[in-house]
This record gives structure tokens, sequence and C-alpha cells, in this order.
């Protein structure tokens, strides 16, 4: 299988997805890339440091973000990914939950589309995912935290999201999943899914998880955001032993070599497996 020019096999060793963030408010890095040749910068150095992809998002995610239109948005990503495509050789991914952000970036050349509604928040965003073939994550999440049976109903919504890719046409090879740590969850909440990761196998798609210098670390350690780097690597580290095939991180370097690390001591994961 390829995302743009990586050919992703996610039973050969652990892939590592660099966060590029063209916001203002990002919880962890929000202003430090809002110039393109910063952005630039950043996002090649990712890449050098071990990225395999690069997920570029133009409205923040975290809690209580001020939400900006589509035009905005477009006009924060498309710039960065028109001008990364010509000097990376990993692809690019956009992170975004609007069908008319996807399309636009696709057409500058990402090859990825990471939602973190899982299709549900843009009906249309499926079809722009069957239509242009690129790969897509489903991210789980919702607006409460009130569940029956924690781990099954987040299982059961992430079938509802692939079903949603599944009927538009997009190709069930082309499907990652995402449990969502931060959203729609509780810390507690949090914690029994990172507890829990392996039953999201049972699912049948690769598996991305994106932790990273998250509120989840913040209080458990009682840390601050510039000061979750160990807390990150241990869940990193935590999620490839549990299956997880993508790990979307801030500091790539050093997650970078917490999962090569971690690949090895599990190298016989990666014998003899296949999707």
């Amino acid at each position: 299988m390829r995302i743009g020019a990586l050919e992703f096999n996610p039973w050969e060793r652990t892939y590592i997805m660099g966060i590029l963030n063209i916001t203002p408010d990002s919880f962890s890095d929000g202003g430090k890339f809002s110039v393109l040749d910063s952005a630039i910068g950043h996002a090649v150095l990712m890449a050098e440091k071990g990225a395999d992809i690069i997920d570029i998002g133009g409205e923040s995610t975290r809690p209580y973000h001020k939400e900006v239109s589509a035009e905005e948005e477009i006009s924060r990503v498309i710039p960065v990914i028109t001008e990364l495509v010509k000097v990376l050789k990993i692809p690019v991914s956009i992170d975004t939950a609007k069908a008319v952000v996807a399309k636009e970036a696709v057409k500058a050349g990402a090859s990825m589309i990471n939602d973190v509604w899982g299709f549900k928040n843009d009906p249309e965003i499926a079809s722009v995912a069957a239509e242009t073939g690129v790969f897509c994550c489903l991210m789980h999440n919702r607006d409460n935290t009130k569940y029956n049976n924690l781990i099954v109903d987040i299982k059961n919504e992430l079938s509802k999201s692939i079903n949603l890719a599944l009927n538009a046409g997009v190709n069930k090879r082309k499907i990652i999943i995402d449990p969502g740590i931060g959203f729609g969850k509780t810390l507690e909440q949090n914690l029994e899914v990172m507890s829990k990761l392996s039953e999201f196998k049972e699912l049948g798609y690769p598996i991305l998880l994106g932790t990273s210098r998250k509120s989840m670390i913040g209080l458990s350690l009682d840390l601050p955001v510039e000061e979750r780097l160990e807390g990150t690597i241990a869940t990193t580290v935590l999620g490839i032993s549990s299956g997880c095939s993508i790990i979307r991180v801030h500091d790539v370097r050093e997650n970078f070599r917490a999962a090569r690390m971690t690949d090895i001591i599990l190298s016989d994961r990666f014998n003899g497996n296949s999707l």
C-alpha cells in the first residue's frame, strides 16, 4: 500500500507522523509555524529527524477552540502543502473535518485525510476521500463523555465511521483508525483506552495513536505542555506494544528513537504478518 511516495506496511515497522499546526491557537505550538518559511523549515526538520508523514492542520482542535471558516483554513494550509510537496520526499496529510478543505488539500498534493470527527461532521468528506483515492484516518470523537461501556461504545462508533467511508466507496485498505485520546473522554476514560488499545485491533484496521503532549499526560504527571516529552514517549512505547502502527507526535526525533527501539524488541511482531 502506498501513501503518496511512502510504501506503507503496518506489519513492517512503526511509522511516525509529525505534527505541523498552521494555527495561532493550538494547545502546544499555536502561532509558532503560521509563517510560511517557518512552517516549511519545521516540516523539513521533522522529516530529517525521522518523520514518515507530515500532518498539517489549519484549525485547532483543542477544547473550546475558536472555529474558523473553510476559507480561512484553506488560506492557511494550501500554501504550505503546495510548497512542501516540492521539497519533501515523504507524504503530507491534511488534518481537517471539512470536505472542501480536504478536496483543496488533495489537489495541492496531500496524500491522506485525517478527520478528527471520523467523517461524521461533514457528510461530503467521505466522498472526497473516495473520489481522490487517498488514505484516510478516522478518529473517534463525540460531544459528551457518557458511555454505557467505554471500549465497546468507541469500537461501535468507529465502526460507524468505517461504514461511512466504505459506503462512499473508500478502499478498505486505505482506512486507518484512531481511538481519539483527548477527544470526548475524561482523564480516567483516556487512561482506560490506553490500557486497552489492543482491543481496537479487532476492527481489522491499522491504528494511529495521537497522545503527544496531551492533557492526559499533563494531568497524570502534573506537568505543563512543554514538559510532557517523557510521558509522551511512555505512551508511544505502550501504543506500539499494543499494536499501533502510526504514532502522531510533535517531538519527532525522541519518539522516532523510542519507536525504533520498541520495534527491535518486538521484532517477532513484524515477521510473517500481513493485513
